[in-house]
């Protein structure tokens, strides 16, 4: 009888190891022990962000570190559920697989989509089709709370827009931008924080749903202007630090001299 040779654990198969020996109560780690799936989440929207955070930068051996950070939340939420008896990561895989041949029925089935925006339109009913097997009762649910709030909004904003609540054109978009502008200024000159900070929302909802319009991510715009912005002011610090000062040793005008000069940099323009 020839005997099959034993080959070594797959790299998944290791890490599924790594992960069951640290949750191993005769041994284990008392850190990854005392962790639930509560505890764990707030790693793993972190760990998403230093994936999005390394493409951002075009940093392939970043990416290569953080995307195997976000496999072991996978890993982590896996093996907790599997100790509980609620499922396995075998069970995940087999879950994302099956979602993923069931979306894609131009691939692996007989339909038909010739684009991007109608596999996308395509992937938005087939989503749809599954909430109400699921029994949903609104059109927003499934719409997680723990998103960025920015983001949640321009997906709730999606999702009521689908079933046509929306305006038929941009300019209403424009106009209840202005209106809840004009509202945020009533409210700040009745110094009434309650009120402002409704106002406030009224108002970053409606930039999303313009944004949503003009279709801009909203999330992805005001990422890019936080890195503007740090880019900017990390110009001024520099541009002081030359001179011998630091941002709080100097003026308003001052900074906002070297605030335009970035600008003009930036733009590969000669600075006056």
């Amino acid at each position: 009888m020839t005997l099959k040779p034993i080959l070594p654990p797959s790299p998944i198969e290791e890490l599924l190891d790594i992960m069951a020996k640290l949750r191993n109560p005769a041994g284990g780690c008392p850190w990854d022990l005392e962790q639930t799936f509560t505890t764990i989440a707030p790693y793993t929207i972190e760990e998403a962000y230093e994936v999005a955070d390394a493409i951002t930068q075009d940093n392939m051996t970043a990416l290569r570190e953080e995307l195997g950070d976000l496999l072991l939340q996978v890993v982590f939420h896996s093996q907790m559920a599997k100790e509980a008896g609620h499922f396995t990561f075998n069970e995940v895989v087999e879950t994302i697989s099956e979602k993923m041949v069931v979306r894609h029925p131009h691939v692996f089935g007989t339909a038909e989509v010739k684009t991007a925006t109608a596999q996308t339109e395509n992937w938005e009913k087939l989503k749809e089709r599954e909430r109400k097997h699921k029994g949903a009762g609104s059109i927003l649910d499934g719409v997680a709370l723990g998103l960025p709030a920015l983001m949640r909004a321009e997906k709730l904003q999606n999702r009521a827009a689908r079933v046509g609540f929306q305006w038929a054109d941009i300019k209403p978009a424009f106009d209840k931008v202005e209106e809840e502008l004009a509202e945020v200024r009533e409210a700040a000159e009745a110094d009434d924080q309650t009120h402002i900070e409704e106002e406030m929302g009224d108002l970053i909802f409606m930039v999303a749903n313009l944004a949503r319009y003009l279709k801009v991510d909203p999330e992805t715009a005001l990422r890019k202007c936080n890195a503007k912005f740090e880019r900017r002011f990390r110009h001024i610090e520099a541009r002081l630090l030359e001179q011998g000062k630091s941002p709080d040793q100097s003026s308003l005008e001052e900074m906002d001299k070297l605030w335009n000069e970035a600008k003009l940099i930036e733009r590969g323009e000669q600075a006056a």
